[in-house]
């Protein structure tokens, strides 16, 4: 299980990138609700020392146990729909004693070792029409339980990280264009079904959010009301920012104008407090950890190891766009933690376990 590695294999870099980025988010998180900074630095602690664990152990080894990860991870998202805990009108949690986790985090780490095993042992077949009809089936399995709970945004996700895991293991630009020539059309088609106001496909307030992002003004008091005060906060905050854990009461952050600022909104803390010189920081050094791991990638000792590292380069980079985009109006609405900065034990501490097993490819590169 552990080899014999070269520390100057090591890749240092993005250790210092990831504990950056996750020093930035204890403060935050501690400015947006103090009674939580104690435990994001206990997950960060956690996190760092699985990581590290982890980075030590060969992702070779582990991955033979992909179809028990991949059970394990279908019972878990079968049992939140059976037992889960309730959450802001999603069921999304599961309460073991009193230790309460978010599956749907998990699945995402677990997917992209799934599919970075399984598309190595069938790469020769990947592109044709069985397999790919077969890696489908894999993602729609726990893509449907996650949506169900109800979650959207975060099946979203993973169907984006599971593009980029195909593209990663070889799949054929003749069958990217293909897809894409059917894809386009068929969302185009979808979103117009949805936008009619009878529509049953998604949740009526899922509805609302898309309409709430097209007609803002209508819906300023209601579905966009969070979305607008957000922008007016990183506004507010121009070059420089208003300062940490400032007290000004003209804050949105002080007169509690957006809930839960410690998740979905922690952007706008960043913006109000530390301006666009804090925020482009901030971007910088995510858009960086993705940028390290497609590096890691492209000199991956094999497919598997590419997958990993590829995997979870896409997963920062699309879970940060989205995250942002929703706090700055550019996207609609929608639940997601910024890696590494919103609170969230689940979400951190499996983005720590997915780092360390990039870690373990970047010492087994090619030299």
């Amino acid at each position: 299980m552990f080899k014999h590695y070269r520390l100057r294999d090591y890749d240092f870099k993005l250790v210092f990138l990831i504990l950056a980025v996750s020093v930035i988010g204890i403060g935050i998180v501690g400015s947006a609700k103090e009674s939580l900074q104690a435990r994001q630095l206990a997950g960060v602690l956690f996190g760092l020392f699985l990581m590290l664990f982890i980075s030590v152990i060969d992702y070779t080894i582990v991955l033979k146990l992909y179809w028990l990860m991949y059970v394990g991870n279908l019972v878990l998202l079968a049992a939140v729909a059976v037992a889960g805990d309730d959450g802001g009108g999603a069921q999304r949690w599961l309460q073991l004693g009193s230790f309460r986790f978010q599956p749907s985090e998990i699945a995402k780490i677990i997917l992209i070792l799934f599919f970075a095993q399984f598309i190595m042992k069938h790469k020769e077949h990947l592109n044709t029409f069985k397999y790919i009809l077969l890696c489908l089936v894999f993602v729609a399995l726990p893509g449907g339980l996650i949506c169900a709970q109800p979650d959207l945004s975060t099946s979203i996700v993973v169907l984006l990280v599971f593009c980029t895991v195909m593209f990663v293991g070889g799949l054929s630009y003749k069958v990217i264009l293909g897809v894409l020539a059917v894809i386009v059309p068929a969302f185009l088609i979808l979103l117009s079904l949805v936008l009619q106001p009878n529509q049953d496909i998604i949740e009526e307030y899922q509805h609302n959010r898309i309409m709430a992002f097209i007609y803002p003004e209508q819906y300023a008091t209601k579905e966009a009301y969070q979305q607008l005060n957000s922008i007016t906060a990183i506004g507010s905050g121009q070059l420089d920012g208003k300062g940490y854990k400032n007290n000004e009461i003209s804050s949105v952050k002080n007169g509690d104008y957006i809930s839960q600022l410690q998740t979905d909104f922690i952007f706008a803390v960043i913006g109000e407090e530390f301006g666009f010189k804090g925020s482009c920081v901030t971007v910088i050094l995510l858009m960086l950890i993705s940028i390290e791991c497609f590096s890691v990638a492209g000199r991956a000792r094999d497919t598997a190891g590419a997958i990993i590292a590829g995997g979870m380069g896409g997963l920062v980079i699309f879970q940060s766009f989205i995250n942002i985009g929703v706090a700055t109006f550019l996207l609609p609405n929608t639940g997601l933690p910024l890696p590494f900065i919103s609170y969230g034990l689940t979400s951190l501490i499996s983005l720590y376990i997915g780092m360390g097993f990039v870690l373990n490819v970047r010492l087994q590169c090619r030299h």
